[in-house]
C-alpha cells in the first residue's frame, strides 16, 4: 500500500499535502498450549502415532507441518541428538539442529518397527480428519498444527531464552515476527506482577 500511495504522489495522481494515517492493527493473543493441555493433546493422540510423532517434533522443534513432512531417515542423528532441517517456506537449512533427547528417543522408538529401506521419516500423508478428531477429543477443536510452532516460541521466551535464539531456532528474518506472532510471554508477565508486594503495602 505504502508503495502505490508513493508512486502516486510520483506521478502526482495524490495531492502531496494529504496526510495518511496508517492503522494500527490489532494486536491478536497468540495461541500457545500450556503443560496441561500438550498432554492431553498427546494423549488424545496415542490411537494415531504418526500424528503423536509430528506434534512431538513440532513441540520440540518449532518445525512447520510440512517441513516435519520432509524429513529424511538420513536427517536424523541419534548419536549428536540433532537433525538436518530445510524450510520449505524460507529455503534455509540448519545442518544439525539440535533436539531434546526424549524427541530422539521417540523418533528411534518409532522407527524400530519400520522398513530399513524407509527414506522418508513419515510414509503417510498428515491426516486433517484425524487432527480435527484428536484436538476435539482434547478439548481444543479450534487448535491450528501451526499453534505447536507458537507453543515452541513461547514456551522458550518463557523460560527465559533470549528473542535472538528463539528467531534462529524459528529461522525468523526478524526479532519483530518472533516477538509479535510466535512469542506468548503473559504467564511471565503474570509472574512478574505476582511478585510485586501489595499485601505488604497495603498492611496495616
Amino acid at each position: 500500500m505504502k508503495t502505490f500511495v508513493n508512486w502516486c504522489r510520483e506521478n502526482r495522481y495524490l495531492n502531496s499535502t494529504i496526510k495518511i494515517r496508517e492503522l494500527k492493527e490489532d494486536e491478536r493473543p497468540i495461541r500457545s498450549l500450556n503443560d496441561i493441555q500438550i498432554k492431553k493433546l498427546l494423549t488424545a493422540a496415542e490411537p494415531c502415532p504418526s500424528i503423536k510423532m509430528r506434534i512431538i517434533l513440532a513441540l520440540g522443534t518449532g518445525l512447520r507441518r510440512g517441513d516435519i513432512k520432509a524429513l529424511k531417515v538420513s536427517d536424523l542423528d541419534f548419536v549428536k541428538n540433532c537433525i538436518t532441517t530445510m524450510s520449505r517456506k524460507t529455503g534455509k537449512g540448519m545442518g544439525s539442529r539440535p533436539v531434546p533427547a526424549e524427541v530422539m528417543a521417540e523418533l528411534k522408538k518409532g522407527l524400530n518397527g519400520s522398513n530399513s529401506e524407509q527414506k522418508k521419516l513419515f510414509s503417510d500423508n498428515f491426516s486433517h480428519k484425524r487432527w480435527i478428531r484428536i484436538c476435539e477429543d482434547a478439548g481444543l477443536p479450534d487448535l491450528k498444527f501451526h499453534d505447536l510452532r507458537k507453543t515452541f516460541g513461547s514456551v522458550l521466551a518463557q523460560k527465559g531464552v533470549s528473542t535472538a535464539i528463539t528467531q534462529r531456532l524459528l529461522e525468523h528474518s526478524s526479532s519483530t515476527l518472533t516477538n509479535r506472532i510466535y512469542t506468548n510471554v503473559d504467564p511471565v508477565l503474570r509472574q512478574s506482577v505476582n511478585q510485586l508486594p501489595i499485601e505488604q503495602w497495603l498492611r496495616k
